[in-house]
């Protein structure tokens, strides 16, 4: 793929792939396609510092999530950080939000410093950060307008965070800003090393780690979680009938 219009077109395909198997890789994957959407309409109306290069960023950002997704459809090997979001997708146990979250983690923290570093090579990675922060704060509005308007696929979930209240818990205090932070300074480290399958093998076992703390949260917020699930959308198609709705009045 070498546009942004072929990203999406593949992302459109992935997402009725999603509906029509009943996966909840679908989850995330209707609300990466508005934000790629929103990127799309942004380049479109000169909104970044450097719109050609974001779309090279884009191009690059969104083909590690289809690579992966693909490798995964046919049992090939993919990175740890996607295994465990792709996995966690055929359990109904876990919430929305947790797919949506995996999906993110393993995005953000893994695949967005690649992404980054490869626009810019051969050139001095600063040059990209204003753009960086740019895509960053698209996928935080959107995941901000999910949450606001979660209650539309999990009905109950508002009571979890009064409730778990003082806990340390991964899926709670799950932060795009700090992701973004951490998936900055992984872009300067992978950047400037030139052993780049080093670069991705360990920072991939540390994320992997992280989506088993969103997946396996600690016994309280467990047994709140199941009693959440009890009362969640159970058709996955109607899922992301009403993920698409808040996406694209989130951002759209």
């Amino acid at each position: 793929m070498d546009t942004i219009d072929e990203v999406l077109t593949r992302m459109d395909q992935i997402v009725e792939e999603c509906r029509s198997r009943q996966s909840r890789v679908g989850y995330f994957a209707i609300l990466y396609r508005q934000v790629t959407r929103r990127v799309r309409d942004g380049i479109l109306a000169g909104e970044f510092e450097d719109n050609p290069r974001m779309e090279r960023l884009d191009v690059l950002f969104a083909g590690r999530f289809i690579e992966a997704y693909e490798q995964w459809s046919v049992g090939s090997v993919t990175t740890e950080s996607w295994l465990v979001a792709f996995e966690a997708s055929k359990d109904a146990k876990h919430l929305v939000l947790q797919h949506l979250f995996l999906g993110i983690n393993a995005h953000i923290n893994l695949d967005l410093g690649i992404a980054a570093s490869k626009t810019m090579t051969g050139k001095e990675l600063l040059g990209i950060q204003g753009d960086f922060n740019q895509i960053n704060s698209l996928l935080a509005e959107l995941v901000d307008g999910v949450k606001v308007n979660v209650s539309v696929v999990s009905p109950i979930f508002g009571w979890l965070v009064p409730l778990a209240k003082g806990r340390d818990e991964m899926l709670l205090n799950f932060s795009i800003q700090v992701a973004r932070n951490g998936a900055w300074k992984y872009a300067g480290e992978y950047h400037a090393d030139s052993n780049k399958d080093f670069q991705v093998s360990d920072r991939d076992k540390n994320i992997a780690a992280l989506g088993q703390k969103l997946i396996s949260p600690g016994k309280f917020l467990a047994f709140l979680i199941k009693i959440v699930c009890f009362v969640e959308w159970k058709s996955v198609s109607k899922t992301m009938d009403q993920l698409d709705a808040v996406a694209k009045k989130t951002i759209g």
